[in-house]
């Protein structure tokens, strides 16, 4: 996938949930997409590539590394908790659509119950 789908997808992927809103807080070459004022992903061209950065579990983070040479650590972020998805990889459009997802459930997860939009661990399970 090249960094134009790669961007596009995550993109789309990212509209879909109830409340996800998109920003640009760091100017206009970052799109930010939050949930109740938390960022879940964002998309920036690094040196020239566009790269889609966003949420993961610390030991998810570890093992997608080391399983996908197009994971690395969170581009500008905690390399614990955030990864960047690079093009040119075997990363299929599914696979991106779930890392998206389960980036939006981790955020949604960590909000006060009053402010969660869905059910973190039920929602977008298995949806394309």
């Amino acid at each position: 996938m090249n960094g134009q789908e790669l961007q596009r997808r995550a993109a789309e992927r990212a509209r879909e949930p109830p409340a996800s809103t998109l920003e640009f807080p760091f100017g206009p070459e970052y799109e930010v997409y939050k949930v109740a004022g938390k960022i879940f992903l964002f998309l920036v061209d690094q040196r020239g590539e566009p790269i889609v950065t966003l949420k993961a579990l610390p030991s998810d983070s570890i093992a997608l590394r080391e399983a996908h040479p197009d994971i690395t650590p969170g581009y500008h972020m905690n390399k614990r908790h955030w990864i960047s998805l690079r093009p040119g990889g075997p990363l299929t459009a599914d696979e991106v659509s779930e890392l998206v997802m389960e980036s939006y459930r981790l955020v949604v997860a960590a909000l006060p119950r009053a402010m969660q939009p869905v059910e973190p661990h039920a929602f977008g399970r298995g949806q394309r």
